[in-house]
């Protein structure tokens, strides 16, 4: 199971970063779950009033993110694909991947990586931040964009310093 060694990050003061979400439709139950997550750090790191946009799959989140990125500090990515009998799960997750990467890259804007690639069903309810779930995906890449977008601004500001 991923999560192990994941880093101990304690809420910080984003009450000053725009911020979006971008939310696939697909698997109902798992995607309340990222949300809900995503909504708990968003309000643990005080961000006022996000943003959050919902399109219908995993595939469509690189053109809306991409979208946001033009007025936001940081975007996150919420989606799940679930493996089935055909090489779609191939297709979407690398080109969601891929999409979201090459947003994060050419924008300079960070992107939460939230869409969760899973073999089944129970792997994806177990990342999905539900009450019996082992891991808060919607948190934690809520977090580490959150993160990402203040260490960004320090660099951009020259306010950088060694985290050694």
């Amino acid at each position: 199971m991923s999560g192990a060694g994941a880093p101990d990050e304690k809420p910080i003061d984003c009450h000053d970063l725009r911020v979006a979400v971008v939310a696939a439709s697909w698997h109902e139950t798992v995607m309340n779950g990222l949300l809900d997550g995503a909504e708990r750090c968003l309000k643990a790191y005080r961000v006022e009033a996000p943003v959050v946009v919902r399109v219908p799959g995993a595939f469509e989140l690189p053109v809306v993110a991409n979208a946001l990125a033009a007025s936001y500090d940081a975007v996150i990515a919420l989606g799940v694909v679930i493996r089935g009998g055909t090489p779609h799960f191939e297709f979407v997750s690398n080109a969601a991947t891929d999409g979201l990467t090459r947003v994060a890259i050419d924008t300079g804007v960070p992107i939460g990586f939230g869409l969760l690639t899973c073999d089944n069903e129970e792997q994806a309810l177990d990342r999905a931040g539900l009450a019996d779930s082992r891991e808060d995906k919607g948190w934690e890449a809520t977090s580490a964009a959150l993160v990402t977008a203040t260490t960004l601004r320090k660099i951009r500001r020259g306010f950088i310093e060694s985290q050694l």
